[in-house]
């Protein structure tokens, strides 16, 4: 069995969610994402925050997931934020003009020079995600 490509991390504070992917997001591990985030409402998480950074790349497969889990996370009330998008991500956002709906951006907002999308800071609160959570997988592998 070949190494897992994608390590999902979990940290939940009341109804608030951090999710911090690492590694690939791609054909064969979007359902672990799907999986993941599918498992935030049913535990009462309204807000929940998609860690990027530790993406090294993300294809079509993973916006879709990223779309679809933010139409069920709005329609039970709640929202979800990616953060940090890798560049391969950024371009298909900005391509798509998907960067509104996911990265709470005005639509048309510039990217950074350097191609990528800046993580945007939570309304509530007026700060960025969280990174000194200690990460321990929740999910790793494949999903059948």
């Amino acid at each position: 069995m070949p190494l897992p490509q994608l390590t999902v991390y979990r940290h939940v504070r009341r109804h608030r969610a951090l999710i911090t992917l690492a590694g690939e997001i791609d054909l064969e591990t979007a359902p672990l994402v799907r999986a993941a985030l599918q498992r935030c409402p049913g535990d009462g998480i309204r807000t929940i925050d998609v860690d990027l950074s530790p993406v090294t790349f993300c294809d079509c497969s993973g916006l879709n997931v990223f779309l679809h889990a933010a139409q069920m996370t709005t329609e039970a009330g709640g929202t979800l934020r990616l953060h940090h998008p890798p560049r391969t991500l950024s371009l298909i956002l900005d391509l798509t003009g998907s960067g509104a709906l996911l990265l709470g951006l005005p639509v048309g907002y510039p990217p950074s020079p350097h191609g990528d999308v800046p993580a945007v800071p939570d309304p509530a609160t007026g700060h960025r995600p969280h990174r000194h959570v200690p990460l321990v997988p929740v999910l790793s592998g494949d999903v059948q």
